[in-house]
């Protein structure tokens, strides 16, 4: 556990951390201090991002997010391997079949909500026992900008989505009085393996014009990672049942007619 650094002698454990978001958000917690538990259902590739962290500060496990007995197995994890539990990072999730709502099978709706709102859930209601005998901390809960509106073709992640946003709320007042504060954030398109799958054929990167955003540029998982640092933080002490958007301006509406804006001066 480091000694130094905005997260310093904090226990986090994160989902989904073999590679994009959860990836970097490991990376980053660990760089600030923190020992970092890896979890992903790719459990060879969150080892080899533990690694290249080093064992003193990080350690991998199998996580199926859709099982409560693996949660329990990896909050056990960090508080046996380094003693406590004072973060949460709910990263896991998939983008689950794109299809028109009445062409979807009930399995490929389920499938979407098991892991992006029923692992939530479920991370939840393993993790805050353990941060509150730690003394308090902070559970961040990664939503998207499709739990703010909707998206044609993604009812199953809409609906995940908005849900996690609700459980966000639902749980920071539930747990406030532990210590335990719950945000979200909500992502707008991040440059991961999930924005990498052909939707119906076509690449999803190639589906809006990123680079006619305010920010100029489709998101980095770092961009995530440094949210979610803050948000781990005792920084954001005075922040619960909050939504934190890191989109690159996407949800501050569409420019008449779509074009980039000029620069001043």
């Amino acid at each position: 556990m480091g000694t130094h650094g905005r997260l310093a002698g904090k226990v986090a454990l994160i989902s989904g951390a073999a590679r994009g978001m959860g990836a970097a958000e490991a990376r980053r917690f660990a760089a600030e201090g923190a020992s970092v538990v890896l979890g992903d259902v790719r459990v060879d590739l969150a080892r080899e991002v533990a690694d290249e962290i080093g064992a003193d500060a990080a350690a991998a496990i199998a996580l199926d997010v859709r099982r409560p007995e693996s949660w329990a197995d990896a909050v056990a994890m960090a508080e046996d391997r380094f003693g406590a539990l004072h973060v949460l990072v709910n990263n896991a999730g998939i983008a689950g079949a794109q299809k028109r709502f009445t062409d979807l099978t009930y399995e490929e709706y389920l499938e979407t909500v098991e892991i992006d709102q029923h692992g939530v859930f479920l991370g939840m209601h393993a993790a805050a026992p353990a941060i509150a005998r730690a003394g308090g901390g902070s559970i961040v809960n990664i939503s998207s900008v499709n739990g703010q509106f909707g998206q044609a073709f993604g009812l199953p992640y809409c609906a995940a989505k908005f849900a996690v946003r609700g459980m966000t709320k639902v749980a920071a007042l539930e747990l406030g009085s532990s210590g335990i504060r719950v945000n979200s954030i909500h992502p707008g398109a991040v440059d991961t393996p999930m924005l990498d799958a052909d939707v119906n054929g076509v690449d999803p990167k190639s589906m809006f014009p990123y680079h006619k955003l305010p920010a100029g540029r489709i998101g980095a998982p770092e961009d995530i990672a440094n949210l979610a640092l803050f948000l781990a933080s005792d920084e954001s002490a005075y922040c619960t049942g909050a939504e934190f958007t890191a989109d690159g301006g996407q949800t501050t509406g569409i420019g008449l007619p779509m074009f980039r804006m000029p620069t001043l001066g």
